[in-house]
């Protein structure tokens, strides 16, 4: 194998070895299959490319048009011309593609389903960088620079890994490099011919050709694996980087759909973004029978594990969705309990992976591809299936312990505390500590939970702001705790971590505040209602919602210094004298019977798409405007032809009534075949006679019979007009013109023929009227200026005749 030829097999194999990073990002990895042979014909273009040899910049045009095939062939085959020309259609598809993959990136936690647009972004971003390293190892013979984009490649892994990407796969990606540097030096040292190896091998010290490793390759493969120990030693030996506070990374593991985990789609990752945006956007509409919507918080998803520094998804097996999902786990009989019914509506905007609900469900109506998480009680998109205008129903339980109850829960099973009790050895003492302090003098769990909620909501100072950043890693409570702020995520994540240091199971929720009332009797939920929450564990309650951040939300009832006493009810029957001053509060039809009123089942009928006029589509102006610039770039090109087209519509139009008008007419109707000739290559001689000039036309322009005919009747009935006394005007002249106009064009080539048509030469007319006009002009305003100056010399000049 040549030279060149072992360093394009190296940077096609560098390439792949920093792809395999991303590898854990995407299930299943097959799509570096893919990649791999893809980047496998691009880079074997190249090579035939240089072997040709074609310039370099063609070489990289040649790969990068491949490249692009083969996409288009992968991904939009049924849009693309002949399967594999990218056409318009085929265009926008990849784009929708791209921007697909771009929300999944954004909604799928690690490891994301291998969607249509995440291959398309990977495989698409592994022939870009393979195709730039080839270009620039081998093509322009220069591998250091390469080692950008493989570094890119490399950072977008551990990026989106959340720095959790493994020193192998550092190792693999380094050694690839490596591996291209030492045949790019490898390749240059056989330039030079026989290289002094450094011992005496052969005669005169130089080397035999017996393939042994030249001394600078050897010592380079020894710089290159002394660099890769100390950028291990290094990176083991610097304090670990966590992923932040709340820098998410969320579990799951994809499957198929008869799987039996999903991924799990991580709302965390844009709830600060939601409550720091300038314009509340609607995103929720809901109706309810319940008689208060204080507590109507819309659950998504719960997050149960804890590392130290953030609080992330498990993976937990999902089923499909029962017609009566099972009762709560933990709630027991003696807890009070009243049913509600809630019709819920979603923007068409609002695209999310989980269904936002009241907790804790019961009974879901709704329509598309969901699953059920009985660990969470939370109900999840199945491959790609979002709430974007999505009208559904929700049977739900209003729970409301008692204090009582809740001081006087029994351990929790010995499972669940477990689980949800673990908090990791990196943990800061301080929290735990300061946990204790806390709740110092607290007789039971439920009084400790309702200290932990005061202290960070009223009594330890404080302060909600969204614009607060606390960092990452595991000392990120820390400085949460010693600064004092922070919003939803700071307090809900802390308050569930020191609740669990104090053997109380938490974790925690994330969703939406009740939201405002509309001006429909519905309840709004915007952008700037997203929360997060504390859930902690008591036996025969269940999970149990606290209110920890400040101004956010409100503290249940049961945390509270005043508490009603709950007694059991009947799941199925609602208070019966709902309060009509709530806003909330659906209303009922006048034909619901006593009974149905009485379970509940005269709930306002679902809202309607409440997707915001801001993501409703473009504006008036921009739709336009596009549509005029779209215009622009289809007639601009047309306009030669169609001036072309009205100026032969006029030229041969009425024949004339009186016989001036006719003998005009006969000198545009010769015009027009001049001009026709023209467009057909013939250009015109004014300098020629009619009949001459008709004979040029006809021999230039091969023409014969009836066509030949016509061009010679047009030009004795132009002679007539010029030089007869009394003119005889001719007739069927424009029919005359057709023929003559139909002959040239049977003679031209379909290339003449298409120029003719579409960028005819007597155009130019149009810019010699311009320049005539342009000149008209600039000679009209010239002697307007001169008359003007004239006219003022004048008026100066009569004063000083008077004087003298």
């Amino acid at each position: 194998m040549s030279g060149r030829g072992r360093l394009a097999l190296c940077a096609y194999a560098a390439t792949l070895m920093a792809a395999a990073a991303m590898t854990p990002l995407v299930d299943p990895w097959t799509w570096l299959l893919q990649a791999a042979f893809l980047s496998a014909l691009v880079s074997g273009a190249g090579a035939a490319a240089r072997r040709v040899p074609l310039a370099r910049p063609l070489t990289v045009a040649a790969q990068t048009l491949l490249a692009l095939l083969m996409l288009t062939l992968v991904f939009a085959r049924e849009e693309a011309v002949l399967g594999l020309i990218p056409g318009p259609d085929a265009v926008t598809t990849l784009g929708e593609l791209l921007s697909a993959g771009a929300q999944d990136v954004g909604r799928y936690a690690i490891p994301a389903p291998a969607t249509d647009g995440i291959k398309l972004m990977l495989i698409g971003g592994v022939l870009l960088i393979g195709l730039i390293v080839d270009a620039l190892a081998v093509t322009y013979r220069s591998a250091a620079p390469a080692g950008l984009p493989l570094l890119a490649l490399f950072s977008v892994a551990a990026g989106l890994s959340g720095g959790g990407a493994g020193w192998w796969w550092f190792l693999l990606a380094a050694s690839g490099y490596l591996m291209l540097l030492l045949a790019e030096g490898r390749d240059r040292l056989s330039q030079w011919g026989r290289v002094f190896g450094g011992a005496p091998r052969g005669r005169a010290g130089f080397d035999r050709g017996d393939g042994a490793a030249h001394a600078p390759v050897r010592t380079g493969r020894r710089i290159g694996v002394a660099a890769l120990g100390v950028a291990l030693v290094v990176h083991w030996s610097l304090p670990a980087l966590g992923g932040g506070l709340i820098g998410q990374n969320g579990g799951g593991a994809g499957t198929g759909p008869g799987g039996g985990t999903i991924n799990a789609v991580n709302p965390v990752v844009t709830l600060q973004d939601s409550l720091n945006q300038p314009e509340s956007r609607e995103w929720l509409k809901y109706k309810t029978n319940a008689n208060a919507t204080g507590d109507m918080y819309l659950r998504i998803m719960a997050l149960d594990q804890f590392d130290g520094g953030a609080w992330k998804f498990s993976v937990r097996k999902v089923t499909d969705i029962p017609a009566e999902l099972p009762r709560p786990e933990g709630l027991g009989s003696g807890v009070g309990t009243t049913e509600i019914r809630t019709n819920i509506s979603a923007a068409g905007a609002y695209k999310q992976g989980w269904l936002p609900m009241p907790y804790p469900a019961t009974k879901v109506a709704v329509d598309g591809k969901w699953r059920f998480d009985p660990a969470r009680r939370t109900i999840v998109g199945d491959r790609g299936q979002t709430t974007g205008g999505l009208q559904y129903s929700v049977t739900s339980l209003q729970v409301r312990p008692s204090a009582q109850q809740l001081a006087e829960a029994p351990k929790a099973p010995a499972a669940l505390l477990e689980e949800y009790t673990k908090v990791p050895d990196t943990l800061p003492a301080d929290v735990g500590s300061t946990a204790l302090r806390v709740t110092r003098g607290a007789a039971n769990d439920y009084e400790r939970a309702v200290a932990l909620q005061d202290w960070f909501a009223a009594d330890g100072g404080f302060t909600y702001d969204t614009q607060v950043d606390s960092g990452g890693g595991v000392q990120a409570i820390s400085r949460f705790l010693k600064n004092k702020e922070g919003f939803c995520i700071h307090f809900s994540f802390s308050m569930a971590a020191m609740a669990r240091t104090l053997g109380i199971p938490a974790r925690v929720a994330v969703g939406f505040t009740p939201g405002t009332p509309a001006a429909d009797g519905a309840m709004s939920v915007s952008n700037q209602d997203a929360h997060a929450w504390p859930e902690l564990y008591f036996e025969g309650v269940g999970w149990t919602r606290f209110e920890p951040t400040p101004t956010r939300g409100n503290a249940p009832d049961y945390t509270r210094a005043a508490t009603p006493s709950g007694g059991p009810s009947s799941p199925a029957s609602p208070e019966a004298d709902a309060s009509q001053a709530v806003p909330a509060a659906p209303s009922q039809s006048s034909d619901c019977s006593p009974q149905e009123r009485r379970l509940g089942e005269c709930g306002a009928t679902a809202p309607q798409d409440v997707s915001v006029s801001e993501d409703e589509g473009p504006s008036l102006a921009t739709v336009l405007t596009w549509t005029g610039a779209i215009a622009a770039v289809l007639v601009l090109p047309l306009l030669p032809m169609l001036w072309r087209t009205r100026l032969r519509r006029s030229r041969l139009g009425s024949e004339g009534r009186t016989a001036e008008e006719a003998a005009a007419r006969t000198l545009l109707v010769w015009q027009e075949i001049a001009d026709t000739a023209w467009d057909h290559g013939i250009t015109p001689d004014e300098s020629l006679s009619p009949r001459k000039a008709a004979a040029r036309i006809v021999r230039l322009g091969r023409l014969e019979g009836a066509a030949a005919d016509s061009v010679h009747r047009v030009a004795h009935a132009v002679e007539q007009v010029l030089y007869a006394p009394r003119p005889v005007p001719g007739t069927g002249l424009a029919e005359d013109a057709g023929r003559v106009r139909a002959g040239l064009a049977e003679r031209a080539g379909r290339v003449d023929g298409l120029r003719a048509l579409l960028l005819p030469r007597s155009a130019a007319r149009v810019v010699w009227a311009c320049s005539e006009r342009w000149n008209a002009l600039t000679d009209r305003a010239a002697t307007t200026r001169r008359r003007l100056l004239d006219r003022a010399t004048a008026q100066l000049r009569r004063p000083l005749r008077q004087r003298g």
